[in-house]
């Protein structure tokens, strides 16, 4: 736990070339589409990760893998795990490793559980938080529409199952949407959290094709404005991804739509596109463009903007709530 994280040195050039598989492209910002169809775009340099280990990063692992738990960090290719992991943070991915849905962004494996649960889940997890000392936790799960409440009983279980065995840890639920019935929303809002996080992911006019078609762009704005209404003492969190092809009028948009949804906290960060079956990459966000992002949430009145490269939905979460974040990140 006390081993410091390393936050790379970026630096952006104005019309800096960068060469694609397929040519040549010369931008201002960020990397455009510069290629052939078919074909992906070359990662920029600031899109390299240290790899991290290390005796912190070998006792999560070993902590989630003995106690049979998921994480989002291995199940969807997260590029942070290596550091986050070895920071002595993980997050929890319940109610097991395949999602009903089949969003083109997510590299989560896609199926039917039929009915699935693990029982021991609950206790798993709660001993988990307990070995890992963890004092902030993100559990966050798949989409389980083959179950009659979309598990949020069983996900409601597991958060006061860790609030018992941990009680001054604080816990943020990345939910899926429970296909919009708010009355599952409310069990898992009842169930003592913090933070209660459900991803729109991309602007209005990109949500079809990239997320599956049971999830919508109203649906999470009205799943999170409920949450606030419901529960004013908990915290509402969402994250889009950006260089799937949106405007800055939609970015500007979208933070609108959010804002009236009275969302506290929103996070911005580059798709990366798991493999060549799932959503092309349509540009390269610079990190300069990620720290004006930030600066207009901020001005659009967000308690908190966490924008950058490699920022995913749970990173940082902790920070998040002390005011300690790093506007550019790499």
């Amino acid at each position: 736990m006390s081993e410091p994280k390393l936050i790379p040195v970026v630096q952006v050039r104005s019309g800096e070339k960068f060469v694609t598989d397929r040519g040549v492209t010369a931008i201002k910002d960020g990397i455009k589409q510069g290629r052939e169809a078919g074909s992906r775009l070359a990662k920029p340099d600031w899109l390299r990760i240290r790899a991290r280990g290390g005796a912190t990063y070998e006792k999560v692992r070993d902590i989630v893998h003995e106690h049979r738990l998921a994480t989002v960090c291995e199940e969807a290719k997260c590029p942070n795990m290596s550091e986050c992991w070895s920071a002595g943070t993980a997050t929890i991915m319940l109610m097991g490793d395949v999602c009903t849905r089949a969003c083109r962004f997510c590299a989560v494996n896609t199926g039917n559980p039929r009915g699935w649960l693990d029982p021991q889940e609950p206790d798993n997890t709660a001993e988990s938080v307990a070995l890992m000392g963890l004092k902030y936790v993100v559990l966050t799960s798949v989409n389980r529409d083959d179950l009659p409440d979309g598990g949020a009983g069983h996900y409601a279980d597991c958060v006061r199952r860790v609030k018992e065995r941990n009680p001054e840890t604080a816990v943020e639920a990345l939910t899926p949407d429970f296909l919009g019935v708010l009355a599952d929303v409310e069990t898992v809002l009842d169930s003592g959290i913090e933070v209660f996080a459900q991803n729109v992911e991309t602007v209005r006019r990109l949500t079809h094709p990239v997320r599956d078609p049971r999830a919508g762009y109203e649906q999470t704005l009205a799943v999170l404005a409920h949450a606030k209404g419901y529960r004013p003492d908990v915290l509402t969190k969402t994250s889009l991804m950006l260089g799937l092809g949106e405007s800055d009028e939609e970015i500007l948009e979208a933070m609108d739509d959010l804002r009236r949804a009275q969302v506290d906290i929103l996070t911005l960060g580059q798709y990366l596109q798991p493999t060549a079956h799932h959503y092309p990459i349509d540009r390269y966000v610079s990190p300069r463009e990620f720290e004006r992002y930030r600066e207009w949430g901020l001005e659009k009145g967000f308690m908190e903007v966490v924008s950058g490269v490699f920022v995913r939905s749970s990173y940082r979460a902790e920070q998040v709530l002390q005011k300690n974040n790093v506007g550019l990140q790499s």
